[in-house]
């Protein structure tokens, strides 16, 4: 077998945000960290072997990124995702989060109002509230487990200062792989009422078997020229410590505006190994990235079963996208702290506490399930034992 998932990897001691920080998140460095979205595998070989032919010529001076940086993400975006762009309509930003502010700041002023959908990547507040903008909540829609948008809400909370409006596709925390038509009504909003579509894109190549990932930009021409689209291979190649995303805007005064910010606070170069990485994940990573998904829905599934069968009182939303699951705890009748607490002290397991994603994410847990499976069996059998005491 070429890449084994199951193979454990020590992190602590690497300067590791999940593991060597969780005596200062959590309070105690004795839970079992699946929270920050990265993953335990390790970064595939083809691009360790990549940075290491560019880590032979042993001088890192100035750098910028060549022309095959921009064709590399245009070609995965055509035979993954079926979506044309052109090279030229590709920007490196040093981060999806970064983008996220430098499209604040970009395309809004001090005073507009910017439309995000809770629960929701927790960024995406700050990158609003930070720079002075009015922050619109329209709030996803829960039934029976299932997670929609809410677009009449969302016509209705349209103001005069209303000039952007950034969507999590597919969805962190809920999982969702948005279809075809549900961003079609939501592009059309935008169209309507002269919005900006920020579609931050980076969980797309995370799609799990049996649902397909849709570029917002990709609907039709008139949509693509008022999106702005970020993605990146940290999440699907595990390189988040190489700051490197690209942002994809067809509209050329857009592009201008953006590749502005980029340019006058001087973030535009990258770095050396996060450019390296990034060509050789979109140019070999096909086949790794299959084997990935399997992997991950095999976890999910078993997530799903056990919860069935041991835990009924915790209910997973079934993930479409992402390798994050989200958990309906609300039958264990705690929220917020308490709730998190619990997961803590008494299962001995770091996840995400709903709350911290807004309104919404009262009473849920969001859990990283891009780890080996002994890990995923040794949390959801800790899980279990600390439910069955206040049962």
């Amino acid at each position: 077998m070429r890449w084994d998932f199951d193979e454990e990897v020590s992190r602590e001691g690497t300067g590791c945000v999940k593991y060597d920080l969780r005596k200062q998140v959590f309070g105690t460095g004795d839970v079992l960290p699946m929270w920050v979205a990265d993953m335990d595998f390790k970064t595939p070989d083809f691009i360790i072997s990549a940075i290491e032919k560019r880590l032979k010529h042993e001088v890192m001076g100035y750098s910028f990124q060549p022309p095959e940086y921009f064709s590399s993400v245009s070609a995965w975006l055509r035979l993954r995702h079926e979506w044309k762009i052109e090279d030229e309509w590709v920007t490196f930003c040093p981060g999806v989060v970064p983008a996220l502010n430098l499209c604040t700041l970009a395309f809004t002023r001090p005073g507009d109002s910017v439309i995000i959908q809770p629960p929701v990547y927790t960024p995406f507040f700050s990158a609003v509230e930070n720079h002075g903008r009015n922050l619109i909540l329209n709030q996803l829609k829960e039934s029976d487990g299932k997670w929609t948008m809410d677009l009449d809400s969302l016509a209705a909370s349209i103001t005069p200062s209303t000039r952007m409006i950034i969507i999590s596709n597919p969805h962190n925390p809920v999982g969702r792989s948005w279809k075809q038509d549900e961003l079609t009504g939501l592009a059309n909003i935008c169209i309507k009422n002269d919005i900006l579509l920020l579609s931050d894109e980076i969980h797309s190549d995370l799609v799990l078997p049996g649902y397909t990932h849709t570029p917002v930009a990709k609907l039709s021409e008139k949509i693509a020229e008022i999106t702005v689209t970020c993605i990146a291979p940290s999440k699907t190649f595990n390189l988040a410590g190489l700051s490197t995303s690209s942002v994809i805007i067809s509209n050329p005064v857009l592009r201008k505006y953006f590749k502005s910010k980029v340019d006058h606070l001087q973030i535009g170069n990258g770095n050396i190994f996060g450019t390296v990485a990034s060509i050789a994940a979109y140019s070999e990573g096909f086949e790794w990235l299959d084997k990935l998904l399997e992997y991950l829905n095999r976890n999910t599934a078993f997530v799903v079963d056990y919860c069935r069968n041991f835990i009924p009182e915790i209910i997973p939303v079934k993930p479409e996208a992402t390798y994050m699951i989200w958990l309906d705890c609300r039958k264990l009748g705690m929220t917020g702290k308490k709730l998190g607490e619990f997961f803590v002290k008494k299962a001995l397991v770091g996840l995400n506490e709903g709350s911290s994603f807004g309104p919404g994410g009262e009473g849920f847990m969001r859990m990283n399930l891009a780890t080996t499976n002994k890990k995923v069996i040794r949390a959801m059998e800790s899980i279990r034992r600390a439910v069955e005491t206040i049962r």
